[in-house]
């Protein structure tokens, strides 16, 4: 479950916690500052919840206006979409409206359950990405080379604890 914080920028009011929309409405409704007058504004923190949601909260500078599309999103997709979304938006500099965009929308290449770029290295060789190369030769092959080489199109990131190498086109 998800918990967020509504901390008012009027500094003479006290803000509250949510974990919906309802419970964010209605709580917006009865929040007076100490003259007796609703407060408009907040600041909405992320309190508590998984950890890719954290994720995708500060890569969607989530705000009132998107509270509601961030409670269904992050209920609708699943882990890959999110990490697609924290990667194209938060890494990439990536644009995304709610209304217009999806995470398929985003062309990249993600590579999970890797912890380096020699093991993308050694994986495109294996996968035959430099073409056949024979058994005897195989021995000679400098991974930490490649493995340079493809840091200039492929970049390693960490999100939500997992290691991941991508390359954005």
């Amino acid at each position: 479950m998800i918990k967020l914080y509504a901390q008012p920028y009027d500094i003479s009011a006290t803000g509250f916690y949510f974990d919906s929309l309802d419970d964010y409405s209605s709580k917006y409704k009865n929040c007076r500052n100490d003259y007796g007058e609703q407060v408009e504004e907040f600041e909405i923190q992320f309190i508590d919840g998984d950890l890719i949601d954290a994720e995708l909260f500060k890569a969607l500078d989530i705000n009132q206006a998107t509270i509601s599309d961030f409670f269904d999103k992050a209920e609708e997709w699943d882990t890959d979409q999110k990490i697609r979304v924290i990667i194209a938006v938060g890494e990439c500099g990536y644009s995304f409206d709610f209304i217009n965009n999806s995470p398929e929308d985003f062309d990249l290449e993600i590579y999970e359950s890797l912890d380096s770029m020699k093991e993308l290295a050694e994986q495109f060789v294996e996968d035959g990405l430099f073409g056949d190369i024979p058994q005897n030769l195989q021995y000679y092959i400098d991974y930490d080379a490649i493995a340079r080489d493809l840091e200039f199109d492929y970049t390693e990131t960490e999100v939500a604890g997992q290691n991941l190498i991508y390359r954005a086109s």
